[in-house]
């Protein structure tokens, strides 16, 4: 059965345009002129506003009071997915930050078995730890911290399903290690990492994919040291995640970061915490408490623990902070973490034979409020009841 989106504004490689979007069979089968869509067997009314492609985060640990390093579940995953889609979240990947080899290995498992019954949007897994940095440790529990060595090899290259995404700190970690993890496809990131400049270099040349939440817990810029963030800056390969909630990063480096890397290479990530789309605003994490304090998720000693950040909003933040238009934002939330994963054929853009995942929002200028969302070509309601994570804006105001 052929599904027609109509009568509203479609964002393709083009921008946005004014076309019908046929659906069948979870994918896209055709953008054509309204005319084109009258045999569809349904038509949906846009009602003049857009079409989008649905969002795709990398790094959430949890959503609806539910953290995934804490409940490793297929019930838990299928909790943290349908409180990501109200805000537009179509693809994620449950995270889990450093913590014992058994507990990475119940992850993986409910990671694996998530996928094969079909939880709508998990792509994957990002293991952000334990090979990492004890100076920039973060939130992290660094008793969890360890070397990598052959049996936590094999378990980060066990998964069968979906992808894996591993954040280590190279300095950390002997090179031959990230070669052989990126040779058997596991997409290797920098993070919680004290490296040098040249340590970072090399762990590039040696098949580093990406920087995981860039400027947060990694070596800055220094006038004779350029550190992590300015290898990343350099680097035109690579792919950098940024948190746009205007509190974990000035905008000014944001700023900066953007005319470094450009849209094609900065992803939006949440690194959400259970507090999104829960009432609740306190959890623990690891044995501590963590609570949100003027829109941020603080650890007892202040120390920032993830995000209270959800997509819709780092897009809106995107716009707002970053100055781009809502294109280019969408394309950071999209089309940029498809193309980090490998899934650029599939995921990220509204074109014949991609996946029909689809954010529906209100065509205001330079806002985005969410009326629906589409995975692989089933709705997941959102409406406009979703309580998004207060925008960098509405924060200063």
């Amino acid at each position: 059965m052929a599904t027609a989106f109509v009568n509203g504004r479609v964002l393709t490689q083009n921008g946005l345009e004014s076309k019908a979007v046929i659906v069948a069979d979870r994918h896209i089968t055709a953008i054509a002129d309204a005319k084109d869509a009258a045999a569809a067997d349904e038509r949906i009314d846009l009602e003049g506003n857009l079409l989008l492609p649905g969002f795709i985060d990398v790094q959430v640990n949890g959503g609806a009071g539910v953290l995934f390093g804490e409940e490793p579940s297929v019930a838990g995953i299928r909790t943290i997915a349908e409180a990501h889609a109200r805000f537009g979240t179509t693809g994620f990947l449950p995270t889990i930050i450093s913590s014992d080899l058994h507990v990475i290995r119940d992850a993986i498992t409910a990671v694996e078995a998530a996928i094969e019954e079909n939880v709508p949007g998990v792509l994957g897994i990002h293991i952000e730890g334990p090979f990492l940095s004890h100076e920039r440790k973060g939130i992290h529990d660094s008793s969890k911290f360890r070397e990598l060595d052959e049996e936590a090899f094999m378990l980060l290259t066990s998964m069968r399903r979906g992808k894996t995404v591993v954040t280590l700190a190279p300095e950390r970690t002997a090179p031959e290690w990230i070669h052989r993890l990126h040779k058997t496809g596991v997409l290797v990131c920098a993070g919680h990492t004290n490296a040098t400049y040249a340590q970072t270099r090399e762990a590039l040349a040696q098949g580093l994919r990406g920087f995981t939440h860039l400027f947060n817990a990694m070596s800055q810029i220094a006038p004779r040291e350029p550190g992590v963030v300015g290898a990343a800056l350099e680097d035109e390969d690579s792919w950098c995640g940024l948190i746009v909630d205007g509190r974990h990063v000035a905008p000014a480096l944001l700023r900066i970061a953007l005319r470094c890397k450009g849209a094609e290479r900065l992803m939006l990530v949440t690194d959400a915490m259970p507090s999104v789309g829960n009432s609740d605003k306190t959890f623990q994490l690891q044995g501590r408490t963590i609570h949100v304090e003027n829109g941020v998720c603080v650890g007892p000693d202040g120390t920032l623990a993830g995000a209270h950040l959800d997509m819709i909003t780092a897009v809106r933040n995107t716009v707002d902070l970053l100055g781009t238009d809502v294109a280019t934002a969408v394309r950071m939330a999209s089309e940029t973490p498809a193309a980090f994963l490998g899934l650029e054929r599939e995921l990220g853009r509204i074109a014949p034979g991609y996946r029909a995942s689809f954010v529906i929002v209100a065509d205001h200028p330079n806002n985005v409020d969410i009326l629906n969302v589409w995975i692989d070509g089933k709705p997941r309601h959102a409406g406009r009841g979703a309580q998004c994570a207060p925008s960098a804006k509405e924060a200063r105001s």
